[in-house]
């Protein structure tokens, strides 16, 4: 009996506001998963544990849930002025399919601290204390985003008093800048009304 290889892919499970995902690192993940196609949508699926008819997702990461079954991509940016480049994968729980046309917003909160603690982001760039302005390239919509991250003795401080409701625990602020970010027509929400 022959079975599929296992393979190892180095991942970071992160909670960025009142969502959860599984990071990656783009040169991690295998060759053909390091392009756009369904190489990329079967790993994340098989990652996140879907298509589940139950509903669970019990054999993989996601947690059941839309703000749980989240996927994040980073690598160093090939913009002018950006650190990273950040793809954001939302995966369907019960259909293979892997929405790339959006962003979340929780999760942005978390890519500046995992671009700085997998040296993505140049070390001259971060401070001893005080905190690291982590340029972000958003690559499904096209759009900058500024992640301030708080940084403690060069590292990245995840502990702290900010309370956000809908998470249990207090944890270091992360404060978010949406550069620009109403649409090519000017529109800041999906419908056009402000």
């Amino acid at each position: 009996m022959t079975f599929k290889p296992q393979i190892k892919v180095p991942a970071t499970y992160m909670r960025g506001g009142t969502s959860k995902g599984v990071f990656f690192n783009l040169t991690d993940l295998p060759e053909a998963a390091q392009v756009a196609g369904s190489a990329r949508d079967n790993l994340l699926l098989r990652v996140i544990g879907s298509p589940d008819p139950y509903g669970k997702q019990t054999d993989g990461m996601g947690g059941a849930t839309s703000s749980t079954s989240k996927t994040v991509i980073l690598s160093k940016s090939e913009q002018v002025d950006h650190d990273v480049d950040y793809l954001f994968g939302q995966v369907a729980i019960d259909k293979a399919f892997v929405d790339w046309s959006g962003n979340c917003g929780n999760l942005t909160s978390a890519v500046g601290a995992f671009a700085i603690s997998n040296g993505l982001v140049d070390a001259s760039r971060i401070p001893e204390n005080g905190v690291a302005v982590v340029r972000v390239w958003q690559a499904n919509i096209k759009k900058s985003i500024l992640v301030h991250v708080p940084i403690s003795n060069g590292e990245v401080q995840e502990t702290g008093d900010f309370e956000l409701d809908g998470v249990t625990f207090p944890a270091a602020e992360v404060k978010l800048e949406f550069i620009d970010p109403a649409d090519g027509d000017g529109a800041l929400f999906p419908t056009g009304n402000t």
